[in-house]
C-alpha cells in the first residue's frame, strides 16, 4: 500500500470509530464497562486514531498542489479563519450541546452569540479550520486529513442533532426552532438576531486566532493569518 492510501486507511478509521462509539457502540459498551470505562476507551481509540493519521501524514509524499494559491485565497481563509475561532471560543460557554453529567442540558430561551449563527458552533468552527487548509495547502495528504476534519465535524453535528431529539425531543426541537445547523440560516430567516457575542468569544476568538497563526510558522515551516505579512 502506497502512503497515501495509509492516510485513506487513517482517516477512515479516525471518522468511523467516532461515530461507532458515539452512536452505535456506545449503549452497549456503556452496559458492559460503565460510563467511565466508556470514556476511557473512547479516548484512547480517539487519540490512537488521531496519532496514526499525523504518523501517516508525516511519511506520506508531498503531491503538487491541485490549484494556484494566491494572496487573495490567503486574505479569505485570514478572515474565515478569524470567524471559526471566534464560533470555537464561544462554544465553551453555554453550550447545550456538550455532555453534562447527572443533569439534561440547559437550553437558552434565546440564541445569541454565536449560537444566533450556529447550533454548532465548536463542530463548524473545526469543519471551517479544515476547510480553510484545504484551500491554502491542497496537496493531496492534506485534502484527505483535513476532509476527515470536515466530515467528521458536520456528519457529527448531525448525528448529534438525531441524538439530542431522541433523548430530549421537546428541549432539542424547541432549541433547533430557534437556531440553525447551517450558518447564518437562522439569522437569515428572523429566527435570530446577529450580535451580543459577549467580551469571552470575541476576545477569546481574536487570541485563538492570533497565538494558532503565529504558532503556524515554528509548527509547520511558513506563516500564516496576518503574520503571513508582518513578520
Amino acid at each position: 500500500m502506497t502512503g497515501l492510501g495509509w492516510i485513506w486507511v487513517a482517516a477512515v478509521a479516525f471518522v468511523g470509530t467516532h461515530f461507532l462509539l458515539s452512536h452505535a457502540l456506545r449503549r452497549p459498551l456503556v452496559a458492559a464497562v460503565g460510563e467511565k470505562g466508556f470514556s476511557g476507551i473512547y479516548s484512547l481509540v480517539a487519540f490512537a486514531t488521531l496519532i496514526w493519521m499525523v504518523l501517516a501524514y508525516r511519511a506520506a509524499p508531498t503531491t503538487a498542489p491541485a490549484w494556484p494559491v494566491a494572496d487573495v485565497l490567503w486574505i479569505i481563509v485570514t478572515v474565515v479563519m478569524l470567524l471559526a475561532s471566534v464560533l470555537l471560543a464561544g462554544s465553551l460557554v453555554r453550550n447545550p450541546a456538550l455532555p453534562t453529567v447527572g443533569a439534561p442540558p440547559v437550553v437558552p430561551d434565546e440564541a445569541r452569540g454565536v449560537y444566533a449563527i450556529t447550533r454548532h458552533p465548536m463542530m463548524w468552527a473545526f469543519a471551517l479550520w479544515g476547510l480553510c487548509h484545504i484551500a491554502i495547502y491542497p496537496v493531496t495528504k492534506n485534502i484527505i486529513v483535513s476532509g476527515a476534519i470536515v466530515t467528521l465535524s458536520l456528519v457529527g453535528a448531525s448525528l448529534q442533532d438525531r441524538k439530542k431529539e431522541s433523548l430530549q425531543p421537546d428541549l432539542w426541537r424547541a432549541w433547533e426552532a430557534r437556531t440553525s445547523y447551517w450558518p447564518f440560516v437562522a439569522i437569515t430567516a428572523g429566527r435570530a438576531r446577529l450580535g451580543r457575542f459577549g467580551a469571552f468569544a470575541l476576545l477569546g476568538g481574536l487570541v485563538i486566532w492570533l497565538a494558532a497563526t503565529w504558532l503556524h510558522e515554528p509548527a509547520a515551516g511558513w506563516a500564516a493569518g496576518i503574520w503571513r505579512w508582518i513578520l
